[in-house]
């Protein structure tokens, strides 16, 4: 017998590509060392993030155990809980355990039990209930005499994050964008280096980054920079209070910078880059949160970001033509991620969505629910007027161009693809009957041939099936 490893370099082109996940705080923090967070709850503002964070039936756990000092018996907390709503009680219970917001302490008698976090009990009581030392930014300040309405903030923000979104796009309205924003696109994988003249390119979860939402997107590029924080001197834990600190803020007020670190005012002067913050000099002594600051909490889905309500520019229609109304280089270069596009007037771009642009998508990284949401979420409000005749839908969108963008992803999804060994060159149908029965009986076997005599089992029984082959072989 003759084992080879079974692998296919074009199934790696076909297979689809991860969806990038955007983590939200609880998933972010529950990647964490139990050290980080401890570290974390230091800060007052990440302990009330976290506790908003957490599922209902756990934030009513913290509550209850938030001003006793001695470890309370887990059948006590599971007798708060009738036994219908056993299921949430015990994600309640996971979560907890896996932020490190409680731990398991034995009580007199060797009773198990459950107490909170010292660290965050103390600092989230002065979160709730007021104490502790006042934030730095929040010293009063003279009223500015070139104050920055909403209005002029919301511009501002969306300039400077633009910067980064047209770089990745390799648009040529690159002017802005720091070295600092290029090294975390790398690091992300959003980029890479092109191996003959070294340019950024984007990458498959490039692609996918650039059709999440705003919120999404900041709050995505945050983790990043945070990962890479100690190469610039910088605590991660520091940097990641101080943005859950801006963020319940109040957009259009100035804070001040009095009292902040050197640390700190460093990590301020790049959020001013990625447009999180306004300040009209670096001395300046005060500046302005935007929404984009303001809206790394709504990354879930089902939260609303405070964005203003941009009005839709598409238009899709059931010849499968894409009309997009809009002036701006970078929506047109992100509809031409999934379209062809045909037509551009000064205020319209015209584009068809064909089998070759959505799939060209597809093999990018993008998948077609992707695709369907970014044309909804930016539907233009006549399509809000348009009949369907009659058919019932829940998408703004024509049924047949959502149906055909769904069965073009389905094409490339007829297969799956599994990593295995093939056994053959048998000596004896007998052999190939013994080893076939073995990888059957523990799962293990993907495909086999009577007549070929050839095997292909799952690369993780290799080990197991070499041992079983060596013991067999010795007795007959």
């Amino acid at each position: 017998m003759s084992e080879s490893s079974k692998s296919s370099k074009s199934s790696s082109n076909l297979n689809p590509s991860p969806t990038l996940q955007c983590k939200d705080l609880h998933e972010y923090l529950k990647s964490r060392s139990p050290q980080f967070l401890e570290t974390l709850y230091n800060y007052p503002t990440i302990c009330l993030a976290v506790y908003r964070e957490l599922p209902e039936l756990a934030r009513h756990f913290v509550i209850r155990l938030l001003f006793v000092e001695q470890p309370v018996p887990q059948a006590v907390v599971a007798s708060w809980v009738t036994q219908t709503h056993a299921k949430e009680q015990s994600k309640a219970c996971e979560a907890l355990s896996e932020l490190s917001v409680w731990q398991e302490a034995p009580i007199p008698g060797g009773l198990p039990g459950w107490l909170l976090s010292q660290s965050f009990k103390k600092n989230l009581k002065i979160a709730l209930l007021g104490g502790g030392r006042p934030w730095s930014m929040s010293s009063s300040l003279e009223p500015d005499g070139k104050a920055r309405d909403i209005s002029f903030l919301d511009a501002y923000a969306m300039e400077r994050w633009d910067c980064v979104l047209h770089y990745m796009v390799g648009s040529a309205q690159t002017e802005g964008i720091s070295a600092d924003a290029v090294r975390i696109l790398l690091h992300a994988g959003l980029m890479t280096r092109d191996a003959e003249d070294g340019t950024a390119v984007i990458t498959r979860a490039g692609f996918q980054f650039l059709l999440l939402s705003t919120a999404k997107q900041v709050w995505l590029f945050l983790q990043h920079y945070l990962q890479t924080a100690e190469k610039r001197s910088l605590s991660a834990a520091e940097c990641l209070a101080f943005l859950y600190q801006l963020s319940f803020s109040t957009l259009g007020k100035d804070y001040s910078t009095e009292g902040m670190s050197n640390n700190m005012l460093v990590f301020l002067q790049h959020l001013r880059e990625f447009g999180l913050v306004y300040q009209r000099k670096r001395k300046a002594g005060r500046f302005y949160p935007t929404r984009l600051a303001l809206n790394i909490t709504c990354v879930k889905d089902g939260v609303a970001p405070l964005e203003t309500a941009a009005p839709g520019y598409i238009i899709v229609e059931t010849n499968y033509r894409v009309y997009a109304y809009t002036q701006t280089s970078l929506q047109v270069a992100l509809l031409g991620l999934f379209t062809e596009l045909v037509y551009r007037f000064p205020d319209v771009v015209v584009g068809v969505l064909t089998r070759e642009s959505v799939r060209a998508a597809l093999r990018g990284g993008i998948s077609a629910q992707q695709i369907i949401r970014y044309l909804e979420q930016h539907s233009h409000p006549q399509m809000l007027k348009s009949e369907t005749s009659g058919i019932r839908t829940t998408s703004v969108l024509p049924p047949t161009v959502v149906d055909q963008i769904q069965l073009w992803e389905s094409e490339r999804n007829r297969f799956t693809y599994t990593e295995g060994i093939v056994y053959n060159q048998f000596l004896s149908q007998a052999e190939f009957a013994v080893l076939r029965e073995f990888a059957a009986r523990g799962g293990h076997l993907t495909w086999s041939s009577e007549r070929a005599r050839t095997l292909v089992l799952a690369r993780a029984a290799h080990d197991e099936v070499k041992r079983f082959w060596k013991r067999y072989s010795k007795t007959s």
